[in-house]
């Protein structure tokens, strides 16, 4: 598995590919950082000059071949969430009656999203409007710091 590091606000990602494929995408504890060169693939070079564009404003939609592994129902709620638009949230309660299950288990499926961002469980909020949990970065301040690159301020 290969997998490149980019030092982006609000932290380091991590992008992992595997058989061609986006197989991850990590916050890491803040470290040295890895420039893009040759010896990277095309694939992970393409994934982190869209991700950088991501972080400066310029992209609102990824194009990168993806396979997040998880457990049917896991892969049903990021399908669901995958679907969220820029700049728009969802809450859990809502995704839940779409997939009949419970806010809570689209929590749990959101946590263990392999691909933050690119899967985006930053747009999803609680029912009250308020941000919920997040697991990637330093927490909830990393979701709004997301939410508000897209133009959303939730608090």
């Amino acid at each position: 598995m290969n997998a490149i590091v980019l030092d982006i606000s609000p932290g380091m990602l991590v992008i992992r590919e595997q058989a061609g494929l986006i197989s991850a995408v990590t916050w890491c504890p803040k470290g040295p950082k890895q420039p893009v060169n040759a010896s990277f693939s095309p694939l992970l070079k393409s994934a982190a000059q869209q991700m950088e564009e991501y972080f400066q404003g310029k992209r609102r939609i990824f194009d990168l071949p993806i396979k997040p592994q998880g457990t049917k129902f896991q892969q049903s709620v990021w399908r669901a969430i995958a679907k969220i638009p820029f700049g728009e949230t969802r809450c859990y309660d809502s995704i839940a009656r779409k997939l009949y299950t419970a806010p809570r288990a689209v929590g749990m499926a959101a946590g263990k999203n392999p691909l933050l961002i690119l899967i985006p469980c930053h747009r999803v909020i609680r029912k009250s409007g308020t941000l919920g949990g997040f697991t990637g970065g330093e927490g909830a301040s990393t979701k709004q710091q997301l939410l508000s690159l897209e133009g959303q301020l939730v608090f």
